[in-house]
């Protein structure tokens, strides 16, 4: 399968929360981080959330001018199964174009030009199947892929061994919560033999609090 090199991007707290028991987001990273983080967006082809992410946090997906100048606006896909992103969702503002990808047989139309949504195949959960939505931006001509969440969407990418390289910022704070949003929700594991294995790259304190770059195990 040919498919963008893929880097999924988060932060959390120190007890692996990535968001308020109500789902609302919250700032976890440092201003050293957030410049860190537009300049991934900005070198990278295309950056990807789940429709979860849209619904709970609203994010824009650009990058701005105050931490990049002259940025090169990534394309925004937006996984979205059911096509309920909602029309006036700020992922679909014309600062940069977007690429809704849901489940064959869910398109529905958006007003402006620079907004698509294709329709591919779905996995056995009926979600959108990623290896298909890979290649399809692939061909697209997306070369550097960022995910960025939410946790389902993340722990889908690992689970299906799709990620080359994994940043998360952990920030000086607990959120608590055994409901809490962590970076990897969805199903888990099932036996100890399904564990997925990190190797750490390296650790840099960034601000108050430090950048951990890990590579999946093979």
């Amino acid at each position: 399968m040919n498919r963008p090199y893929v880097i999924v991007n988060c932060a959390m707290s120190a007890d692996g929360k990535i968001a308020l028991p109500t789902r609302k987001q919250l700032r976890i990273s440092s201003d050293e981080d957030i410049e860190r983080m537009y300049n991934l967006r900005n070198e990278c082809d295309a950056v990807l959330v789940g429709i979860g992410a849209v619904l709970s946090d609203d994010p824009k997906l650009t990058v701005k001018e105050k931490y990049v100048r002259n940025p090169k606006q990534p394309l925004r896909v937006v996984l979205d199964n059911k096509c309920r992103t909602p029309e006036d969702a700020l992922v679909l503002n014309d600062v940069a174009k977007t690429l809704i990808v849901t489940v064959q047989g869910n398109e529905k139309q958006f007003e402006g030009d620079h907004i698509e949504v294709v329709g591919i195949k779905a996995d056995d959960g009926m979600h959108v199947e990623l290896e298909s939505m890979l290649d399809l931006l692939y061909q697209r001509g997306i070369k550097k892929l960022l995910v960025e969440g939410g946790g389902t969407i993340i722990w889908s990418f690992l689970r299906n061994r799709l990620v080359d390289d994994l940043y998360i910022y952990i920030g000086p704070c607990i959120i608590g919560g055994k409901n809490t949003p962590t970076v990897a929700d969805g199903s888990g594991i099932k036996n100890e033999d399904d564990l997925l294995s990190l190797r750490i790259v390296d650790v840099n304190r960034l601000g108050n609090g430090l950048l951990v770059h890990y590579k999946l195990m093979q």
